[in-house]
C-alpha cells in the first residue's frame, strides 16, 4: 500500500474514532454503536452475518476461500466522567472511551474498507467481529463463541491501542500474554458480642485477618516461584460500630494468573484456607469464586508470523518482544478455541500519558496507521503463511 493511501485510509479512521469517542456506550448497550458500525459495512458491501445486537460480524469472500481468518475489535465504553478539553470529548457524562476500544472499532473499520476496495487481492475469508461486553462479565467473547463466531474460523488476530508501550512500538509475546482474572467474595459467619467479652464471640473479623495472611502465603509458599500469581483482596465488609464484635465478615478480591493448572491449584488451596480457619475457630466459611476470563495464550507460531510481518514493514527496532502483564482482556476466549495472537500497539507518549481507565487516557491517533497497515498485511499474508 502506497504512503498516500494509507495516509488518506488513517485520516477516515480517524474521522471516525472521534464520532465513536463522542457517543460511547456501556457493556452491553452498545446499541448506537452498533447501527453506526453496520452502516459503514453495508456501505462497503460487508455481508452481516446474524448475530444478537449489539455485535455486529462481518464477511468478505476471499478468492481463495478455503482458509477463514477472523478479526477483532471491541467497542465497550467504561463508567468514567471524561476530564480534559478536547474537542471530541464524550458527550454522555459519565460515559467515556478510557481505553481504547474507540480507536480500535476505527481501525477494523479502515481495514474492512480497504480489504473491501481491493478484494481480488484477498485470498482468505475474513470475519470482522465487532464484539459488545469486552469489560464486563459475562464476556462478550465467549457469548460469541457459544453462538457460533469461530465455527469456520482457521485463526483469529486482535488489537489492542497500549499505553505502556512507547507510540511507534509494536510488541506481542508468545505464549502466555495476559492473565487470567477471578473474582471471588468469602464470607465468614462467626458469633458478634460486646467488644470487651471476646471471648463470648466467635470473632469474625480476627479469623478474617487470619484468611488474608493465609492466602498471600500460597503465591509464596505453594506456588512454584517461577509461576507468576497474584491474589488481591479489594474490599473488606464488617460491623456497624467500633466496640461490636460483628457476626459477619464479607471479603471481595481477585485472583490473576498466566496459567491454567495455577489457576485451578490457587482455587482449591483457597477453599482449603477458608474451610480450615473457619473450622478451627468454630465459624463457618464460605468461599464464593466468580468465573471470570482465563489466561490469554499466543499461539507461538503466528506470534513469530506477527513478529515477521512488523520487522517487514518497520524494521527491527519497531518490534518488542514483550513480558506478560497481569491485566486481562476477554480475547482469550477466542484463543481457547482457535490459533491466534493479540498484539499490542504502542500510543504511549506525550499525546497519551495518562493510563488507562484514567479519567483523562487518550490515544495518539498517529498509532492507528500502524495499527490498520499491520492487519491487513495479516489479513492479506496468512494464507501463503499456513500454506
Amino acid at each position: 500500500m502506497d504512503t498516500v493511501t494509507l495516509n488518506k485510509l488513517s485520516d477516515w479512521a480517524i474521522k471516525h474514532r472521534r464520532h465513536l469517542h463522542q457517543y460511547p456506550e456501556l457493556s452491553g448497550q452498545e446499541f448506537e454503536t452498533c447501527e453506526y458500525i453496520k452502516k459503514q459495512l453495508r456501505e462497503m458491501e460487508i455481508d452481516l452475518l446474524d448475530y444478537q445486537a449489539p455485535n455486529v460480524v462481518g464477511y468478505l469472500n476471499g478468492t481463495k476461500g478455503s482458509t477463514t481468518i477472523a478479526l477483532r475489535a471491541d467497542m465497550d465504553a467504561l463508567p468514567i466522567v471524561e476530564e480534559g478539553e478536547k474537542k471530541y470529548i464524550s458527550k454522555k457524562y459519565g460515559i467515556s472511551h478510557a481505553c481504547g476500544h474507540d480507536g480500535h472499532m476505527a481501525i477494523l473499520l479502515a481495514v474492512a474498507k480497504w480489504l473491501s476496495e481491493n478484494r481480488h487481492k484477498v485470498e482468505a475469508n475474513i470475519v470482522f467481529i465487532f464484539q459488545s461486553s469486552e469489560e464486563t462479565s459475562p464476556s462478550g467473547a465467549e457469548f460469541l463463541i457459544k453462538q457460533g463466531v469461530l465455527e469456520d474460523v482457521n485463526a483469529i488476530f486482535g488489537i489492542h491501542l497500549w499505553q505502556p508501550l512507547q507510540k511507534g512500538k509494536v510488541g506481542i509475546c508468545s505464549g502466555a500474554m495476559m492473565a487470567s482474572v477471578d473474582d471471588f467474595h468469602i464470607r465468614i459467619e462467626g458469633k458478634g458480642g460486646h467488644g470487651g467479652l471476646p471471648h463470648e464471640t466467635i470473632d469474625s473479623v480476627y479469623i478474617s485477618s487470619l484468611i488474608v495472611n493465609a492466602i498471600q502465603s500460597i503465591i509464596s509458599r505453594r506456588i512454584d516461584t517461577l509461576e507468576p500469581a497474584v491474589i488481591s483482596i479489594g474490599k473488606i465488609e464488617a460491623g456497624d460500630s467500633y466496640n461490636i464484635i460483628p457476626a459477619h465478615v464479607s471479603m471481595y478480591g481477585a485472583i490473576r494468573t498466566l496459567s491454567h493448572d495455577i489457576r485451578y491449584k490457587i482455587r482449591k488451596e483457597m477453599e482449603n484456607i477458608v474451610e480450615g480457619i473457619c473450622n478451627s475457630f468454630g465459624a463457618k466459611g464460605y468461599l464464593d469464586i466468580l468465573g471470570g476470563v482465563p489466561p490469554l495464550i499466543n499461539d507461538e507460531k503466528l506470534s513469530l508470523f506477527v513478529e515477521d510481518i512488523v520487522k517487514k514493514l518497520y524494521g527491527s527496532e519497531t518490534f518488542v518482544s514483550l513480558k506478560p502483564t497481569m491485566a486481562s482482556e476477554d480475547f482469550s476466549y477466542y484463543l481457547a478455541e482457535r490459533k491466534g495472537a493479540f498484539i499490542f500497539v504502542g500510543v504511549g507518549g506525550e499525546k497519551s500519558s495518562y493510563p488507562h481507565h484514567h479519567p483523562k487516557f487518550d490515544i495518539d491517533e498517529d498509532a492507528l496507521e500502524t495499527a490498520i497497515n499491520l492487519l491487513i498485511k495479516i489479513a492479506l499474508n496468512y494464507k501463503n503463511h499456513v500454506n
